[in-house]
C-alpha cells in the first residue's frame, strides 16, 4: 500500500514547440501574468529621456545666457562698493574724482563726526546721468534767488538730485556769490550759476515785463516786493536757459523749500510728473509750513519732522473748527505765505506769474493741484532767522512803514520785533509765537490731521551727510580749481550766457523817480492787459470763511 502524498502537485503541461501558440492553463492564470506589450516600453523609455534631457538644455541653456552676457542685467551686480561712494555732480570737477576727493577730506569728515560709508543707497548709480539713462523721464530744472551759504544750499540741491531733478539755475548773491562758495557751486554737475553783473543787469532791464500790467504792482518798492519782482525777472530768464537745455519742467523754489512728492509710485519727482496727463501745463504743490519743538534748531532740513497741513488738504470742517488752536494767536494759521508753489511743463510762451506761479501769454494754462504732494517750507526754523530777515530790510520798526516792506503780517510783526527787543525779549517773542512747545496741544493736532510727521526728507539729507557727500565735493572744488584763474573766467562766462537771453533785474526802490522816467513802465499804447501776479497769500482766515 502506498503512503499518501504530502504534498498536492500540478502537472506542467510540455512546453510547445516552437511556431506553436502558447495556450496558458486556467490554473496558472493566477500566477503568472501576461507580458506588456513593446510599444508600451518604448514609450516609458521616451518619457523617461525626456524629463531627464530638457532640465539639462534648459541648465545649460540658462548658463549660456550668462556667460554671454544677454542675461537679465541685475544692477546689484553693477553696484560695487567703490560706485556707491560717487553722488550726483561729485565727479564733475576737471580733474579730480570722488575718491580722491574723499581721501583728502576724511580728517575733516572725522572731525565732523561724519563717516565716508555710503548709507543711503537711495539710487544705485550715484552718478546721475540723466542725459543717458533717463531719457524717457521728464527732465526737471529748479530756479532760485539765493543768498545762502553753502550749509544750505548743498542739502537743498543734492535732495532734490536724489528725487530726479537734474539741472539747477543759480541766481547768486551775497554770501552765495563769494569765491568760496561759488566755486563748488561751479563745480556740481547740472548746475548754472548766474551771477548779478552790472551787464547782467542793464540787459534785464530790457524786459518786456517792464512794460506789462501784471508785475507793476510791485515795482519801485523796497524789501519784500523788490525780492519779489528781481525773483520774477530771474524765472523769465531761467524760462529761455530751461528750453535752450531740453527741459521738460522748471520749478521756481527757495532754498529753504524742499518737494515732497507724496503720492507717486516711488518717491520721486520724477515719476510724479511723469504721471501728470499730458494736457496739463502746471502743477500746483500746496505748501506745508515746518511746526518747530525747540528753539536751538542748528540745520533744519535734518532736526525738523513736524509740520503743519496747507488748507487744501484738510476737510473744511477740520480746518476751521481747530483755527483758533492752530494759529496760536499769530495773525494767520501759518506765520507765513499758505498759497503753495508750481511746477510748469516748458513750453512756448510761457512767463512767471510772480513767485509762486506760472502763466502763457497765449493761453490759460491747465492747472492741477496735487491732493497728496506738497513743499515743504521751512520758516523762520531757526531763531536766527529773525535777525537776518531784519538786517535785509531798511525799512523802519512802525506798523506804518513796515506795510510798505512786506506783504505778510507775520513777516511786519518778526521785523518789529527783531528791531527794536532785546535778545532774550526776542527770545521770548520767538518761543511764544514761532516754537511748538505744548505736546498736549501738538498731540491733539496730530490727531486731528492739522499736523503731521515727514521723515522722509530729513532721512534723504542725513544719509547724503553721513556718506560724505557734501564734504566731498567741497574737497573735490577746492583742490581741482585755482581760485581767482576759475572764478574771473566762469563769472565771466555766466554773464555772457545770461546777456545772451536778454531778460531782466535791477536793484528796485533806488532813484526811483528816475526809473520811473527812463522806463516810461505802462506808457505804451498798444500793452495787452494781464490778471495781476499771484503774491505769497495767507491761507483763508476763519471770520472771512464765515462771512461768505
Amino acid at each position: 500500500m502506498r503512503a499518501p502524498h504530502l504534498y498536492h502537485t500540478t502537472k506542467i503541461p510540455p512546453i510547445p514547440h516552437l511556431g506553436q501558440p502558447f495556450v496558458p492553463m486556467a490554473g496558472l492564470h493566477t500566477s503568472l501574468r501576461t507580458q506588456p506589450p513593446a510599444s508600451h516600453h518604448s514609450f516609458s523609455a521616451k518619457l523617461l529621456l525626456l524629463l531627464t534631457v530638457l532640465p539639462l538644455s534648459l541648465a545649460l541653456f540658462a548658463f549660456l545666457l550668462q556667460w554671454r552676457g544677454g542675461g537679465v542685467d541685475d544692477p546689484i551686480s553693477r553696484w560695487s562698493p567703490e560706485e556707491s561712494h560717487k553722488f550726483p555732480g561729485m565727479d564733475s570737477s576737471p580733474s579730480a574724482t570722488i575718491e580722491q576727493s574723499s581721501s583728502h577730506s576724511s580728517d575733516c569728515s572725522t572731525l565732523l563726526g561724519h563717516s565716508n560709508a555710503a548709507t543711503f543707497p537711495y539710487y544705485r548709480d550715484w552718478k546721475f546721468k540723466f542725459d543717458s539713462d533717463l531719457k524717457p523721464n521728464p527732465k526737471i530744472c529748479i530756479t532760485t534767488s539765493t543768498s545762502a551759504n553753502l550749509d544750505q544750499i548743498l542739502p537743498w540741491m543734492f535732495y532734490h538730485k536724489v528725487i530726479g531733478v537734474s539741472t539747477f539755475f543759480l541766481f547768486v548773491e551775497g554770501k552765495a556769490a563769494s569765491p568760496a562758495v561759488s566755486r563748488v557751486l561751479e563745480s556740481i554737475l547740472g548746475v548754472k550759476v548766474i551771477y548779478r553783473t552790472k551787464q547782467l543787469e542793464e540787459q534785464q532791464a530790457k524786459s518786456r515785463i517792464w512794460n506789462e500790467t501784471w508785475l507793476s504792482s510791485f515795482f519801485y518798492k523796497p524789501c519784500n516786493y523788490e525780492l519779489f519782482v528781481k525773483q520774477s525777472l530771474n524765472m523769465e530768464m531761467a524760462i529761455v536757459m530751461a528750453r535752450d537745455a531740453g527741459m521738460d519742467w522748471i520749478l521756481h523754489l527757495d532754498t529753504d523749500e524742499l518737494i515732497h512728492p507724496a503720492g507717486a509710485r516711488e518717491y520721486s519727482l520724477r515719476q510724479l510728473l511723469l504721471d501728470v496727463p499730458g494736457n496739463v501745463d502746471m502743477v500746483v504743490f500746496p505748501n506745508y509750513e515746518s511746526s518747530i519743538e525747540r528753539d536751538d534748531i542748528k540745520e533744519p532740513f535734518t532736526e525738523i519732522s513736524m509740520f503743519k497741513k496747507n488748507y487744501d488738504h484738510l476737510t473744511k470742517d477740520t480746518y476751521f473748527g481747530m483755527y483758533k488752536e492752530s494759529t496760536r494767536g499769530n495773525p494767520n494759521y501759518f506765520l507765513t505765505y499758505g498759497n503753495g508753489k508750481s511746477a510748469a511743463r516748458v513750453q512756448d510762451h510761457l512767463r512767471p506769474n510772480g513767485a509762486h506761479r506760472w502763466h502763457n501769454y497765449m493761453k490759460t494754462p491747465n492747472e492741477i493741484k496735487l491732493e497728496e504732494a506738497a513743499v515743504l517750507h521751512y520758516t523762520y526754523a531757526k531763531f536766527s532767522d529773525l535777525t537776518s530777515r531784519r538786517d535785509r530790510c531798511g525799512c523802519k520798526p512802525t506798523k506804518e512803514d513796515v506795510k510798505r516792506c512786506f506783504m505778510l503780517d507775520f513777516d511786519r510783526a518778526a521785523f518789529i520785533i527783531a528791531s527794536t527787543a532785546t535778545e532774550e525779549e526776542m527770545l521770548n517773542w520767538y518761543r511764544e509765537h514761532v516754537v511748538w512747545t505744548d505736546r498736549t496741544l501738538n498731540l491733539k493736532l496730530l490727531r486731528k490731521g492739522i499736523l503731521t510727521r515727514i521723515y522722509a526728507p530729513m532721512t534723504i539729507i542725513q544719509s547724503l551727510r553721513e556718506s560724505g557727500a557734501f564734504l566731498s565735493v567741497i574737497a573735490s572744488a577746492r583742490e581741482s580749481l585755482p581760485g581767482g584763474k576759475f572764478l574771473a573766467t566762469s563769472e565771466s562766462s555766466n554773464s555772457t550766457a545770461a546777456v545772451s537771453v536778454l531778460h531782466s533785474s535791477r536793484k528796485m526802490g533806488r532813484n526811483i523817480e528816475s526809473q520811473k522816467t527812463a522806463r516810461k513802465t505802462l506808457e505804451i499804447s498798444n500793452y495787452t492787459f494781464y490778471e495781476e501776479a499771484i503774491p505769497p497769500l495767507s491761507p483763508p482766515v476763519m471770520d472771512a470763511d464765515v462771512e461768505a
